[in-house]
């Protein structure tokens, strides 16, 4: 088969092109080339902004796509830009779970969703999540309900995301247990960690994009992507600690004395445990088992580790929470 990737050159996008790849696909990789781009990734570069597609449309239609992925549009206008430049074949489009209620609930500290969420839990009534808050790389207009009604209209497997961790994990999710790990820190403050947040291994997910870009029963649908099992995220913590053979413990803190990179790890009032059944009934599709998968993630980290490590006011933000009355 011939796919057009839009991205796929970064975490998710890298492994979608690679596993295209390792099974005999064709792949034009669409990407703007920018610092986390990797040239390795296995296919024909097309280093493009995807507003400036048009440019590129005799290329894209020499190549003759027989599918698209769509790895990156971020609002309705990087779905516009390229719509008209694609033909008409079958489509996976990557959104997220954060255009549900309950992603709302969680970032206010509401109970605004019961669970476990499927898709056809309520989605979140105000738009534009991240307006006004900076988030570095996350433009005002960010919207995955805007992505999504445009792809749904062209007929797009349309695949909603959880907490995505595993190699080349550009926002180190595990990187609050490591970060101390790699210190020598013996004890980790902690509050109530029993949140329960679907989570999902990078090659899990991209078993489910090849999965739909195969199966015609998901089109025109959207599909919720997880884990078969989900535990707290102390649990979770946890897995991580043992799969660094570290014997750092979690130590319970008031929730007020949380450091700042582990505030998940309160009592929310909002859980975002999702299920992935409609995955599973229309695709065939099934996920690894979770502690594995995070134990294959660890290793990958430790081996990895990022710039930058653990400073004397990261020790004394945790000394304090420690040591509290």
């Amino acid at each position: 088969m011939r796919v057009l990737i839009l991205g796929g050159t970064w975490f998710l996008g890298r492994r979608i092109a690679e596993r295209l790849a390792e099974r005999g696909d064709q792949v034009l990789i669409a990407h703007r080339g920018s610092a986390r781009s990797d040239p390795g990734v296995p296919g024909v570069h097309l280093r493009t902004d995807r507003h400036d597609l048009a440019r590129h449309a005799g290329q894209i239609k020499d190549f003759a796509p027989q599918a698209v992925v769509d790895t990156f549009a971020l609002t309705g206008a990087d779905v516009d830009a390229v719509l008209p430049v694609l033909p008409q074949v079958p489509s996976v489009v990557l959104s997220s779970q954060d255009v549900y209620e309950a992603y709302t609930g969680l970032q206010t500290g509401q109970c605004l969703s019961p669970v476990p969420i499927t898709e056809e839990s309520p989605l979140r009534r105000e738009r534009y999540p991240y307006r006004g808050k900076g988030y570095p790389g996350v433009p005002d207009d960010y919207e995955k309900l805007d992505v999504e009604a445009r792809w749904l209209d062209r007929g797009a497997v349309v695949l909603r995301l959880p907490f995505v961790y595993g190699p080349h994990d550009y926002q180190r999710r595990e990187e609050p247990i490591l970060r101390r790990v790699r210190a020598g820190r013996d004890r980790v403050p902690v509050g109530a960690a029993n949140l329960l947040w679907t989570r999902g291994h990078v090659d899990d997910m991209a078993t489910g994009v090849l999965a739909a870009l195969d199966i015609r029963s998901a089109d025109g649908l959207a599909v919720n992507l997880g884990e078969s099992t989900t535990v707290p995220i102390g649990v979770w913590f946890e897995q991580i600690l043992r799969a660094a053979g570290s014997r750092t413990r979690l130590e319970r803190v008031p929730d007020d004395r949380l450091p700042p990179d582990l505030a998940l790890a309160g009592a929310p009032a909002q859980h975002l445990l999702v299920s992935s059944a409609r995955a599973e009934r229309l695709l065939g599709w099934a996920p690894g088992d979770p502690e594995t998968r995070v134990a294959e993630s660890v290793r990958w980290h430790l081996a990895h580790p990022p710039e930058g490590g653990w400073t004397d006011a990261d020790a004394a933000v945790d000394d304090a929470a420690l040591a509290g009355p």
